[in-house]
């Protein structure tokens, strides 16, 4: 059994896959890349079938019809051998000295029995152009090289929180709590991070740069003018999360208010969209999120509403959403996400 499966979620990938394939080989044996060809109409089968013909024990190459980010994510998930499962996107990349210690940390929690649930690092918006990078780091909410628990978990700033990118989860947890992410869906990363996390007890947090998230092609998906294009899909993952979100499920309280805090964050993300959009019809849109949300879950509904971000973006009528879109602009420049 290999220490750790990455699936390599790929559509189109060929001008910038191999920068990423080639930062995960530096895992050596240990590793088995799952580079998830999902209907590409490029070259990016044929460098799959390269990289899997070159190394053999450590890559494989998987070919499927156009199912989205998602259903690659599923297929990676699928045929997956490691006792850990991260996925990395075909444009981004790892570092090479973190790498190696988080490969330490998994295989030591092996060989000392710990059932580490979620290891955690930081990841750095790699924006193109940006002289500063913003980086996304967790030293002031967890603890730092140690197995902890939810109970253990400090207080979590404004805007930050666990993505796919800072998240290396047990491979046998995703299969117990049921994974499997919607097909031709957009921004479901949240909802590979969120849905696992009441099945989550031990985690431990390293503070080490891991992963770099590139952000500056016109077509990516946290494109701002892409993402105003896609609403109704960050709509969908959003109801969905709603959805799953249950009270009485999540046994952990401290997991209750993470994960409460994380669908205020989707609905902020998704109010601050619709928004900037400034289509009327975005603006139904906008209020028939929060009648959603109102109306599914009443209790969440009250508790994120009694916040600032909620009770900012709530609001309605034109000089509401003049604050709103002032707010997103100073937001961004702060965080750098897009």
């Amino acid at each position: 059994m290999k220490l750790l499966s990455i699936a390599v979620p790929c559509y189109n990938s060929e001008n910038y896959m191999e920068k990423c394939i080639n930062s995960l080989l530096e895992g050596g044996n240990e590793v088995e890349i799952i580079i998830v060809d999902d209907g590409s109409k490029d070259g990016t089968a044929r460098i799959a079938d390269e990289y899997a013909e070159k190394y053999p024990e450590i890559v494989k190459a998987v070919h499927q019809e156009n199912g989205g980010h998602g259903e690659a994510v599923n297929t990676g998930l699928a045929n997956s051998t490691g006792a850990f499962f991260k996925v990395v996107d075909s444009d981004d990349w790892v570092s090479r000295d973190a790498y190696r210690k988080l490969l330490d940390i998994m295989r030591s929690s092996l060989e000392n029995d710990e059932k580490l649930d979620m290891l955690i690092s930081n990841f750095v918006y790699d924006k193109q152009g940006a002289h500063h990078k913003k980086v996304m780091s967790y030293r002031n909410a967890l603890p730092i090289d140690q197995y902890f628990t939810w109970h253990e978990v400090g207080h979590f700033r404004v805007a930050q929180y666990i993505l796919m990118h800072s998240v290396i989860y047990r491979t046998g947890l995703l299969r117990e709590c049921g994974l499997k992410l919607p097909e031709h869906t957009f921004y479901v990363d949240n909802i590979f991070v969120f849905n696992p996390l009441p099945y989550v007890k031990k985690m431990y947090y390293t503070d080490v740069i891991f992963y770099h998230y590139f952000i500056g092609r016109d077509d990516q998906s946290v494109n701002e003018s892409v993402m105003i294009k896609r609403i109704d899909q960050q709509i969908r993952v959003n109801k969905l999360m709603i959805d799953y979100f249950d009270f009485d499920a999540i046994t952990e309280k401290p997991c209750m208010k993470y994960m409460r805090n994380y669908v205020n964050v989707m609905m902020t993300i998704s109010s601050a969209f619709l928004v900037l959009s400034k289509d009327k019809e975005n603006y139904k849109k906008k209020h028939e999120l929060w009648m959603y949300l109102k109306e599914k879950n009443p209790r969440l509904y009250k508790n994120i509403l009694h916040t600032v971000m909620g009770i900012a973006l709530r609001m309605e009528g034109g000089l509401a959403r003049t604050v709103q879109r002032i707010g997103y602009k100073v937001f961004q420049k702060m965080i750098g996400f897009n």
